[in-house]
């Protein structure tokens, strides 16, 4: 009996470490919106949205967003408005955790704070411009420029959960998630944006002919590779899911980046990333959706 009690209290010490270790890659690290007050008010989406099923899973939202990001770079505007108006280079983590508190308020948080967050990240959008490697002139507040940084981002983000956490959401889910995350986006200002399977796939199509990999996407793609990790313990792991995210791209990006994939590399990560997202499920206990959960009053 001693033994047993021994194990599972060194077994949640274990898990505190990397709920801890995670915390500091999140936004909830930032300790400026709480997700758990006031209790009942369900946000933008609520407990029965899908996008709450999609965004409340750390480890494949986190592989979608290397993903995501990756795929962002490849626009020449967005790209510049990074390059040019960040310290991304600096401050990786910075931006990750940053990021991470805008998707974590405008899904699980109170209306109140996804609308005050909304409307700081659009006051931003206002100062940043200027003329991208190629010369061309670029906004933040683009409406075209911002769907394109939605798409990328919720594309990837489905992709993973698809991938790494629920391979069997339906179609007609798959659509709703879409639906519900364009809210934001429009909120943000973007125009014409997609909003199901088929109309993504259409816009990405179309979108193909903007898109370029060129020394500025290399740098970034670099750093990104080489991001630091929370600690040395978690360094292995943070490689795995950095590979994750390259593998989640559409063929046509990695060629594009020069990072295509092989059938036994994706099962090798495969096969990791089962055992990585087992164990951050198991650790992670005050997630943003469990916060957001106990709000509402449901357990998670």
């Amino acid at each position: 009996m001693v033994g047993r009690l021994s194990t599972g209290i060194a077994m949640t010490g274990f898990r505190d470490r990397i709920q801890q270790q995670v915390f500091r890659l999140n936004g909830l690290s930032l300790n400026e919106f709480d997700l758990s007050q006031p209790a009942g008010d369900p946000g933008l989406y609520g407990p029965d949205s899908v996008i709450w099923q999609v965004h409340g899973d750390f480890p494949s939202m986190l592989c979608g967003g290397i993903s995501a990001l990756l795929m962002q770079m490849l626009h020449p505007s967005a790209l510049a408005g990074v390059w040019d108006h960040s310290r991304f280079r600096e401050d990786m983590l910075g931006r990750l955790r940053r990021t991470s508190q805008f998707i974590a308020v405008t899904t699980f948080g109170n209306s109140n704070d996804a609308s005050t967050l909304i409307e700081r990240v659009k006051r931003i959008h206002l100062q940043v411009s200027g003329h991208d490697a190629q010369g061309q002139p670029y906004a933040a507040s683009d409406p075209a420029l911002l769907t394109w940084v939605h798409v990328a981002e919720t594309s990837r983000f489905l992709a993973a959960h698809l991938r790494y956490k629920n391979p069997q959401l339906s179609v007609k889910h798959q659509d709703e998630y879409y639906r519900e995350a364009a809210r934001v986006a429009r909120a943000l200002g973007a125009g014409g944006v997609p909003e199901s399977v088929a109309a993504v796939d259409h816009y990405l199509a179309q979108m193909r002919p903007a898109l370029r990999c060129d020394e500025r996407t290399r740098a970034v793609f670099n750093i990104l590779m080489n991001a630091p990790s929370p600690s040395w313990q978690a360094r292995p792991a943070m490689k795995i899911m950095l590979q994750a995210g390259i593998g989640l791209l559409p063929l046509w990006a990695q060629q594009q980046l020069g990072v295509s994939m092989g059938p036994v590399r994706r099962r090798w990560l495969a096969l990791n990333m089962r055992l990585i997202s087992t164990v951050l499920r198991q650790s992670i206990r005050q997630g943003a959706c469990q916060r957001a959960m106990a709000r509402m009053g449901r357990a998670r």
